[in-house]
């Protein structure tokens, strides 16, 4: 068996992933046999019931995918996740020392945290693992992601991560321009130096960075400036394929 996506982030090995928002096991099938090593199902702005989440995180588990959730805001959707199958979750909004304790606490059983336990979910293999064994092998393999995207986090970066069973910091860079003042992106000089900040702050307390991209080369770019987890967003690239596959027809289509 290899290495698991938390064991290739501990280790500083890079991964690539994709982000997908809409309800379909068939496209995550798809980004398995395209060979990204992570999917993130995102429960923050898509328009899942959990039975759905649940039918994504299989998809994931059949092509090798590892299924991340980023949860929503409800208290609830992070024990939810983890129920499902989810081997991680992403935490959007994480702003204060607080912030990441309490996340910490929702994924992890006890004494780590206050997860509620039971052994009748899909995690536990429908009551198959029922000993204290589950709750040791989940508290040490589930992945625990704090966003940060706003100057708030940025500043808070080094309690943020602090926290125990805190594994990694994900740098949203669109939340962060738009909460910076800058709706149309983060290519301002203001926002690249908060970014730039975020990745000298992790250097220094040896903490692993994830981070999203809308394309190839801003993927390429993150991975130079040392991110280990880039997720690339997944109906942006398929809306961008189809548009390039109109615009190469339209000599023909449009005459």
């Amino acid at each position: 068996m290899g290495k698991s996506l938390k064991e290739k982030i501990q280790n500083r090995e890079k991964a690539a992933g994709v982000f997908l928002g809409i309800y379909s096991p068939a496209i995550v099938e798809m980004f398995g046999y395209a060979g990204f090593d992570f999917i993130v199902i995102d429960d923050e702005h898509g328009a899942f019931s959990y039975s759905e989440l649940e039918s994504m995180i299989r998809a994931a588990e059949l092509v090798n995918l590892t299924p991340i959730v980023r949860v929503s805001y409800d208290p609830a959707s992070i024990q939810k996740a983890l129920d499902r199958g989810a081997k991680g979750i992403q935490v959007p909004m994480v702003n204060t020392k607080e912030d990441a304790v309490q996340a910490v606490k929702r994924a992890k059983f006890p004494p780590l945290g206050e997860r509620g336990a039971a052994f009748s979910h899909r995690a536990a293999r429908y009551g198959k693992d029922s000993s204290g064994a589950f709750f040791e092998s989940s508290n040490e393999d589930i992945l625990v992601i704090a966003h940060i995207e706003t100057p708030t986090a940025v500043e808070n970066f080094e309690e943020i991560m602090s926290v125990k069973g805190m594994d990694m910091a994900f740098l949203g860079s669109t939340d962060l321009s738009v909460n910076m003042g800058y709706p149309d992106g983060p290519h301002h000089q203001e926002v690249q130096e908060a970014i730039s900040l975020v990745y000298e702050k992790a250097e220094k307390l040896n903490v692993p960075v994830g981070t999203v991209a809308g394309n190839q080369k801003v993927m390429c770019e993150a991975f130079e400036k040392g991110a280990v987890y880039v997720g690339i967003v997944g109906t942006a690239m398929m809306s961008s394929a189809f548009s390039s596959f109109v615009q190469a027809a339209e000599p023909y289509t449009k005459k």
